[in-house]
């Protein structure tokens, strides 16, 4: 699991890599609420490195998302692998988020 962050024109971009999983879950759970509790309310989570996601990777996207709402901003993903689209699809999260194909075009619809 690798989380890296950067700044893009006011939007906070994190990219994940790896399994979002239950053991790793904790750790992007830490670092949204990390970027949330300085302000930063507008973020692109680039999940195009993840091949694999569960409920617990599912829960920590929900839960950032509402906590974003609350706060007047908004989470968007991009790059999502089919695997991880369709655990989304399933899960019924894809009409909750604004999900694009690319980092650029996410951060873009700001």
């Amino acid at each position: 699991m690798e989380i890296t962050g950067k700044s893009v024109n006011g939007v906070e971009v994190v990219f994940v890599s790896g399994r979002l999983d239950a053991y790793n879950s904790n750790l992007v759970e830490g670092k949204f609420n990390e970027i949330i509790d300085s302000g930063k309310i507008q973020i692109v989570a680039d999940l195009s490195g993840v091949d694999y996601i569960s409920s617990s990777g599912l829960r920590v996207m929900l839960a950032s998302l509402k906590k974003l709402n609350k706060m007047g901003g908004t989470l968007k993903l991009s790059g999502l692998q089919q695997y991880v689209l369709e655990v989304f699809e399933i899960a019924g999260f894809t009409p909750l988020f604004q999900i694009y194909d690319s980092q650029e075009d996410a951060i873009a619809s700001f």
